[in-house]
């Protein structure tokens, strides 16, 4: 197998668990056509710039759907600004080395960017109970909508 193949490989197993279908069909096919590492960096920055929409689309979303319920409004801004001081934590905490293209090399960008993509698609899944509710007879639910 190829060098560069190999990297597409790893990383469209990195964000397999993770990805939506669509993007992860989407940074398959940018993967595929890609001739070099700067382009599948490229890629790889595209698909987490899509994370990243998604995740704000979710935040705002619990947002507009719990707008009547304001001590909820607030308490939920505060977990979503820790959550994403958290994020960059273990982000620093993957990669911590001071110059890390030096240190972990060309795929840096690429890894980078599939680790924070599956981070915040994480996040996303999470805020989407908010949105699509929990079953009846969730005695646990919380602040969480039953569908």
């Amino acid at each position: 197998m190829p060098f560069r193949s190999l990297y597409v490989a790893a990383l469209a197993a990195a964000c397999m668990s993770t990805a939506t279908a669509a993007g992860l069909s989407a940074l398959a096919s940018c993967q595929k056509q890609a001739k070099n590492q700067v382009e599948i960096n490229q890629c790889g920055a595209g698909n987490q710039q899509v994370a990243e929409r998604e995740l704000n689309a979710a935040y705002q979303a619990v947002l507009k759907k719990m707008a009547a319920d304001k001590v909820f409004l607030v308490k939920f801004r505060a977990a979503q600004r820790a959550w994403l001081k958290w994020r960059d934590a273990e982000m620093a905490a993957i990669y911590p080395a001071d110059n890390p293209q030096s240190e972990y090399g060309s795929v840096f960008p690429m890894c980078w960017s599939a680790q924070l993509a599956e981070l915040d698609r994480e996040r996303t899944r999470q805020l989407r109970r908010w949105i699509d509710g929990v079953a009846e007879g969730d005695v646990c639910a919380g602040s969480v909508p039953i569908r």
